[in-house]
């Protein structure tokens, strides 16, 4: 009998524990998110706000560039570091110190007092976010194992991943037009605020490669290799593609990065196991998720000039302008991980989001000078982002699901850089296709016509918009091939472990 008791009183404690551990698991998904939402931002937010910067702190428009790049730059070299040591030291204690560094350098960029003060607190928010970023991903990942709740949870998280840059571009102009420039920075205070409170009462520091050691040949030379790819590409906007600064930086990032491939299959402690790369299927979500991320660009960058020196657009209506497009990309995330993806798997949803994603950028290509918002601009940008909203949720769960629990750091920091390679790429491409077909349009017309001036810029404009409608439509020939047929199989016995 008292074995009986003991029996019934620990299962009727686990059914009481369960609703409970579920609402954890719920706040843990909030907390990721804002943590997730901060570091999106912040690779848009101060976009808006640089005219101001610049005429504060009256740096040249050579260098202007390097306040973004900066932070692209070190984000990207820095996140398969940063996902290794989440997955050595423990995600909690990663998470923690990405965010209050994170928070620290927002700051000192806020009070920055000139150009050098500015680069160097963007530089340091992307080491931070490189730590942060993957750490919340495999948080996310560690925690929802249900394949339900993990649907949802990764539907909100592929939301935030890819609406996150348009909200940064509103809340950039928001708080340039009512307070300042310098709280595009500040208000990652606030936030990290908000983070580091829930990640301290509801997360532990479990650590599940905490037998591994660093792999410091493989660190240095995947930094490297990226850090110069980014660097190249980056180049590219400000030099041409046959200077050495390009080029030299892009071959040098290609046989880094090669002889990275070869250190992991000699390191006795890689840091990027391929044996993430092998499966078919993230290695697809991988390769969607570079494509999506550039061709993103095509939206954000030129449309946010087309709105503002072509339309008239101030800076919060700027940003109030792409809403529409975070509602689609919302509603389609929870469509695509917890309807389309567990029905029909991915080789249909993620190619499918994919087309959908090309029509809107090829319907875009119709602006014109005196276009209308309404008529020229919304449906395209709902349909755009309908479609990414199809992919990027959907691949970000293919792409850490289910990986070893010591791998969910690296695999998370792999998904990351993928996206953000695959922006700098984007965006370096996209502005050197656009300014040469401003060129061509001037060549033999009226330059100092201000009309032609105009409709140069529209060309420059439509230009990207049908090369980002392109790369969308080669990413849905790639899913379509790389992807698995079915759906993907829920494994609960190589599920990782939560860890509360």
């Amino acid at each position: 009998m008292p074995q009986k008791t003991l029996t019934d009183s620990a299962q009727q404690g686990a059914v009481e524990a369960a609703p409970a551990a579920s609402a954890k698991r719920w706040w843990i998904l909030a907390v990721v998110a804002v943590a997730q939402l901060m570091v999106v931002l912040d690779a848009t937010i101060v976009n808006i706000a640089l005219p101001s910067a610049q005429a504060d702190l009256g740096f040249s428009d050579g260098n202007r560039q390097w306040i973004v790049t900066a932070y692209a730059l070190a984000f990207a070299s820095l996140l398969l570091l940063g996902g290794r040591i989440a997955d050595l030291f423990g995600r909690k204690t990663a998470f923690l110190i990405g965010v209050v560094g994170f928070a620290g350098v927002s700051a000192l960029g806020g009070a920055a007092n000139g150009f050098g003060m500015l680069v160097t607190a963007r530089a340091l928010q992307g080491a931070f976010g490189a730590l942060l970023a993957p750490a919340a991903l495999s948080l996310l990942n560690t925690t929802f194992t249900d394949a339900r709740e993990r649907a949802r949870a990764f539907s909100v998280y592929g939301a935030i991943a890819g609406a996150g840059g348009a909200v940064g571009l509103l809340l950039g102009g928001v708080l340039t037009d009512a307070f300042d420039w310098r709280w595009t920075l500040y208000v990652n205070v606030a936030i990290a605020v908000v983070a580091f409170v829930g990640g301290w009462l509801l997360l532990t520091n479990h650590r599940d490669a905490g037998n591994s050691k660093l792999d410091v040949p493989g660190t240095v030379l995947v930094a490297a290799g990226l850090f110069s790819l980014v660097y190249g590409f980056s180049n590219a906007e400000t030099h041409d593609w046959g200077s050495a600064l390009t080029w030299g930086f892009l071959i040098a990032g290609g046989v880094l990065l090669a002889a990275f491939a070869w250190w992991q299959t000699k390191a006795a402690h890689p840091l990027l196991p391929l044996r993430i790369l092998l499966d078919r299927n993230r290695a697809a979500s991988f390769l969607a998720v570079l494509i999506s991320g550039g061709g993103m660009f095509g939206v954000f960058l030129f449309l946010t000039y087309y709105l503002q020196l072509n339309l008239g657009f101030s800076p919060t209506k700027t940003g109030m302008a792409f809403l529409p497009m975070v509602g689609a990309l919302m509603v389609a995330a929870q469509l695509g991980t917890t309807v389309l993806v567990p029905r029909v798997g991915p080789k249909v949803a993620v190619p499918l989001g994919f087309a959908v994603a090309a029509a809107g950028m090829a319907w875009l290509t119709g602006i014109g000078v005196g276009s209308s918002y309404v008529s020229a601009v919304l449906p395209q940008l709902i349909v755009t982002g309908a479609g990414l909203g199809l992919v990027m949720p959907a691949a970000m769960q293919l792409a850490t699901g289910g990986v070893a629990a010591e791998d969910a750091g690296v695999a998370s920091a792999t998904v990351n850089a993928m996206q953000q390679v695959g922006g700098s790429i984007g965006t370096a491409l996209l502005n050197t296709l656009a300014a040469s077909a401003a060129t061509d349009y001037l060549a033999g017309k009226d330059a100092t016509s201000k009309l032609v001036q105009a409709q140069a810029t529209i060309e420059s404009y439509t230009t990207a918009f049908w090369w980002s409608a392109g790369l969308f439509a080669a990413g849905a020939v790639i899913a379509f091939l790389l992807f698995r047929r079915g759906v993907p199989e829920q494994d609960a016995d190589a599920a990782p472990v939560v860890h509360m």
